[in-house]
């Protein structure tokens, strides 16, 4: 039996004639750059996560630098974010000139608002939380670290739509959030994507012109921008697909459930938490095992067909990019630990019960062979 990690051949078989549908009206229209189709998923986007403003993007990336870039963060600042994350939360940090500083996770693998608390400096301009794998930060804490210390908030919301802290929909509680909408995400487009969503209409209206060029008219340039837009044919297809979103997240959900039955008597593994109060939507689903281990886990499992991966084998201050900064591992305890032991198991809303039955015993066939 082969499972990927994704699979998103079997999604779009699901949705095959909207989706066909979908791209064959944007090139009837040639609606290829901006447009009635951005505009309509920017509406409805805006509307599932609760904020009055969404602005289509090139890629998630650029949305996080735009967030920075509108909030004014610059050359002497220095931003917050987690340790342990893709290095897109603290690459858009650097594009700024400002200087990335990192806190430490729980071990809910979000941002540790402790940690965050004690990086703190007279230089620190904002905070960037992410809800990574699906799972939401502490975002009562964080927001209220954040106003005692001035401090503005972008949400890395990229692998967290629909997540929820609280009953309040992540990417709402921050000055603006911003979101991916890579392949592989759980609202994934065809190609790249992104988006920054915000309550706040200058920040909105700043960032719009700063990612058409800092224009406000045509050949009108107020200042210099970028050129970082979601294109006609992937806002139709993330339209259509937003309107499934609900279901499949409930799916992924069962999967985990599936996942914790089969796996909870297995002592040789720790299964991820949910956070009280929290909704998790189950972007990955992360497992750890010893770190001795845990290569010897994944190339087992690739072995039978399993597509399992590592999320993230370095924590990023231990990147060489950031050398630099002269960063220990010993700085960040739990990101260092927590990258030498995890493993990523398949996750994905048509994945089946009797897949999720064969991953879960082959894990349990490799610890019984040591």
């Amino acid at each position: 039996m082969k499972i990927p990690l994704t699979d998103l051949y079997r999604q779009y078989q699901s949705i095959k004639s909207e989706i066909d549908a979908a791209i064959e009206n944007v090139i009837r229209d040639s609606a290829f750059i901006k447009g009635s189709y951005v505009s309509s998923f920017e509406e409805n986007f805006a509307r599932t996560i609760g904020v009055s403003k969404a602005l289509g993007l090139g890629n998630g990336t650029d949305a996080l630098f735009i967030a920075l870039k509108a909030l004014g963060v610059k050359e002497g600042d220095e931003v917050i974010t987690a340790a342990n994350s893709f290095i897109a939360s603290s690459e858009a940090i650097s594009l700024c000139g400002a200087k990335p500083v990192f806190a430490d996770c729980d071990d809910y693998y979000v941002i540790d608002p402790a940690d965050l608390a004690r990086k703190i400096t007279k230089a620190t301009k904002a905070i960037i939380p992410v809800h990574l794998y699906g799972q939401s930060a502490n975002m009562n804490e964080i927001m209220k670290i954040a106003k005692e210390n001035g401090l503005k908030v972008v949400e890395d919301t990229a692998q967290a739509v629909l997540a929820e802290y609280k009953g309040k929909m992540c990417g709402s509680f921050g000055d603006c959030a911003t979101f991916s909408f890579y392949p592989g995400k759980n609202l994934g487009a065809y190609g790249d994507g992104g988006a920054l969503v915000s309550n706040n209409t200058d920040l909105y209206n700043w960032a719009v012109m700063f990612a058409n060029h800092g224009r406000v008219d045509k050949y009108d340039h107020r200042f210099e921008g970028i050129n970082s837009r979601l294109d006609g044919i992937q806002a139709a297809i993330l339209d259509v697909k937003l309107k499934h979103l609900a279901r499949w997240t409930e799916q992924r959900r069962q999967v985990a459930a599936w996942y914790n039955e089969r796996l909870s008597d297995l002592n040789d593994i720790i299964l991820p938490k949910e956070r009280k109060g929290a909704k998790h939507v189950y972007h990955i689903f992360p497992i750890r095992t010893e770190a001795a281990l845990r290569d010897k886990l994944l190339d087992y499992l690739k072995g039978e067909g399993i597509g399992a991966l590592v999320h993230y084998p370095i924590a990023l201050p231990n990147l060489t990019a950031y050398k630099y900064l002269g960063y220990k591992e010993s700085d960040y305890p739990n990101a260092s630990k927590y990258s030498k032991e995890l493993i990523s198991l398949p996750i994905f809303p048509e994945l089946k019960e009797d897949e999720v039955d064969y991953v879960a015993e082959k894990i349990k066939a490799f610890f019984k062979s040591l």
